[in-house]
């Protein structure tokens, strides 16, 4: 497998183009992150994640997690690995001061993940889930459970995972059926037990945290029944004192690990609660709001999956790249020279390796564009919050999409050599393949965006992005037409399709209105390189934006046809007469 180097010039145009990193830091809440503290820190996660997670990729991969005694076992170097990322303080980037983190953009806290996952996404799934269960427990936790478990998430001494999904309730999540009974005697009184069993729970048992913090979605006696009647609790492996040190074991345990497809180092666990009576948790939040509370938790992952399909590009474009360059094979057709060449040099391989470049940059664009409105809506921009809302399906979903596809045009670049596993090329496949499937699968991204997010300020918010797009990008024809044809399928969404037609039209919807923020925000890449910026990337950023904008944004314009295509030939057999 290809040595990891970390894309820092690319990332830092996308932090600072995209993100716009330098009017963040403005505020005086983000004024701390001046450029040259900018710099250092996507260097240094860089450095970092290839000096120390890359190396264990590849052993990841081929040992994998392994239960011995209900105790989750990792290969031989994650458990240092992980130390020196706690020591390190790469954790605690965006985590609120108050507990021990630093305060930064959310946007850099996707560089850390970025980093680290393009260097092993299955072990960067570890802090990944922390940090969202930091996120969920700083807006809905009390000051108590603030207090008690945020400082150690934020360091990373202790790790976080979320428990949504059951054996007989997948994407519904409406259907759980995990218990919380109150207890009103003894030393727990105030508290509840734990009983039910999730499955899919990332990182669910390992020994690389001193704790795991379990956050669990469960039904109180007499709630209502679907999502209005679900809360969600804290739930630690291990009971905490109340001087902050660790108890008893709590009645949890990982029945078993799922074999998969890929991801091989992070542990899937089926995880069981209350086998004996005796798990106790606590309420976050409301009794019965816990879905809203997790979604706190889910919103954050979305964007942070989203940026695994960026990483999974990044690091299927560099093995491609690689082998590319060094693969000898026939000649240049229409050489006169009958000299065998590298394979980067005939036409179809250099059209897969821009289409991987343009495709990630792309996506990366998107990714940062996204992060820098999150920031903005947490200074109070309550039209940047509305902003991401919109762009968080279209980085999840079709970020997700396009790690899949650079993944497999990179086994392609291989030939037979990237369908056996000894390449490396495979491993990256493999581990994409799981990006469009959680935290709600890319259909399920695609109808919020057609649901929730087509209905903020009365769709106004939806189409409004698109005519900026279309007004800013008016010397790139291709470009604002397919800005223009997003806005028409909006309102033709809002004020005249039926819901089943929506839904039937949201993916190609979804990945229209992907490919044209995406476009847009590479279009100010290419802005900005002309002005000076990132001179690095003065000979490429040029060539990969013109290929995005050329070839991938008309295959954009011809999704319009199934966005508005509507639902009736969907129905146009009954389902008997489609199974056959």
């Amino acid at each position: 497998m290809t040595p990891f180097t970390p894309p820092t010039a690319d990332q830092l145009l996308a932090i600072r183009t995209n993100a716009g990193i330098d009017e963040l830091a403005q505020s005086e809440r983000f004024a701390h992150a001046e450029p040259d503290l900018v710099e250092a820190i996507v260097e240094g996660v860089g450095q970092f994640a290839a000096g120390e997670f890359a190396p264990l990729n590849r052993k990841g991969d081929l040992e994998g997690a392994k239960l011995e005694n209900g105790v989750v076992r990792l290969p031989d170097g994650f458990d240092a690995a992980y130390k020196a990322y706690v020591e390190q303080g790469w954790n605690a980037i965006a985590s609120p001061v108050e507990h021990g983190g630093q305060g930064m953009p959310f946007t850099l806290a996707c560089n850390v993940l970025e980093n680290l996952g393009a260097a092993n996404m299955a072990f960067t799934l570890l802090p990944m889930l922390s940090v969202g269960a930091i996120e969920a427990l700083e807006h809905h936790g009390s000051n108590d459970q603030k207090a008690m478990y945020l400082p150690n998430l934020v360091s990373g001494a202790w790790s976080g995972t979320m428990n949504l999904t059951e054996p007989a309730a997948g994407s519904d999540v409406g259907a759980l059926r995990s218990v919380a009974e109150p207890i009103v005697n003894g030393p727990h009184a105030g508290k509840y037990r734990i009983t039910g069993q999730k499955i899919y729970i990332t990182w669910g048992e390992h020994d690389l945290a001193e704790n795991i913090i379990h956050l669990v979605l469960a039904r109180l006696p007499g709630a209502p029944e679907g999502s209005r009647g679900i809360s969600l609790f804290v739930v630690p492996k291990y009971h905490v004192n109340e001087d902050g040190s660790l108890g008893p074991h709590n009645d949890l345990r990982c029945v078993s690990l799922e074999h998969k497809l890929g991801i091989n180092a992070s542990p899937t666990c089926v995880m069981s609660y209350g086998d004996n009576g005796e798990c106790i948790g606590e309420l976050v939040g409301h009794e019965n709001k816990g879905l809203a509370a997790m979604f706190t938790m889910m919103n954050n992952a979305r964007i942070n999956v989203g940026n695994q399909g960026v990483q999974i590009g990044e690091r299927a474009t560099q093995q491609a790249l690689a082998y590319a360059r060094d693969r000898v094979q026939s000649a240049r057709a229409g050489s006169p020279d009958k000299a065998p060449v590298a394979i980067i040099e005939h036409p179809d391989v250099r059209r897969m390796i821009l289409r991987m470049k343009a495709l990630t940059e792309g996506a990366r664009a998107l990714l940062y564009y996204c992060a820098g409105q999150v920031d903005r809506g947490n200074l109070g921009d309550e039209a940047a919050k509305a902003r991401s809302e919109i762009v968080v399906p279209l980085i999840k979903a079709w970020g997700t999409d396009i790690g899949v596809e650079v993944a497999g045009l990179g086994i392609q670049i291989h030939g037979g050599m990237g369908f056996v596993e000894e390449t490396g090329a495979a491993q990256h496949w493999r581990d994409s393949r799981i990006a469009p499937i959680y935290e709600g699968t890319n259909g399920i991204q695609a109808a919020d965006l057609v649901t929730r997010k087509l209905g903020l300020d009365g769709g106004e918010a939806m189409v409004t992005l698109f005519e900026t797009i279309a007004r800013e990008a008016a010397s790139e024809y291709a470009l604002a037409a397919l800005a223009m044809d997003c806005a028409h399928v909006a309102r033709w969404m809002r004020d005249e399709a039926s819901l089943d037609d929506r839904l039937a039209g949201s993916v190609p919807f979804c990945t229209m209105a992907a490919i044209t923020v995406a476009g847009w925000q590479l279009m100010k890449q290419a802005e900005a390189v002309a002005a000076g910026a990132a001179p690095e990337l003065a000979a490429t950023k040029p060539v990969t934006v013109r290929f995005f904008l050329d070839r991938i944004v008309p295959e954009g314009a011809g999704l319009k046809a199934g966005a508005v295509a509507g639902a009736e030939l969907l129905y146009a057999l009954p389902a008997a007469a489609l199974v056959g």
